[in-house]
């Protein structure tokens, strides 16, 4: 039970993180708030490589048997990664 909680938090603050990003970013496409020329660009590539791992993840763990909240977990690792990264550093680029 304590795992299956954990699970939900974690996607609880990934998503918390996913709409600080995209608000940051449509403000900067909106021109409230500067941004990197490049930004646009890596909003692309980042989700190509973040969902690539997380679907690696995600066969490496349901080929070795694990279960579906370890399997969950490991899944939603490279995602969450990323929108936390992002989220900080939006944030702190003023």
């Amino acid at each position: 039970m304590l795992d299956f909680m954990n699970a939900q938090w974690r996607t609880a603050e990934m998503m918390l993180d996913a709409q600080t990003v995209v608000g940051l970013r449509m403000l900067g496409m909106a021109g409230v708030r500067p941004t990197d020329p490049d930004e646009n660009l890596r909003m692309v590539t980042e989700k190509q490589t973040a969902f690539t791992q997380s679907g690696i993840a995600t066969l490496g763990a349901m080929l070795a048997g694990k279960t579906p909240i370890q399997t969950y977990d490991l899944a939603l690792a490279p995602i969450g990664r990323t929108t936390r990264e992002n989220s900080r550093r939006l944030v702190e680029a003023r």
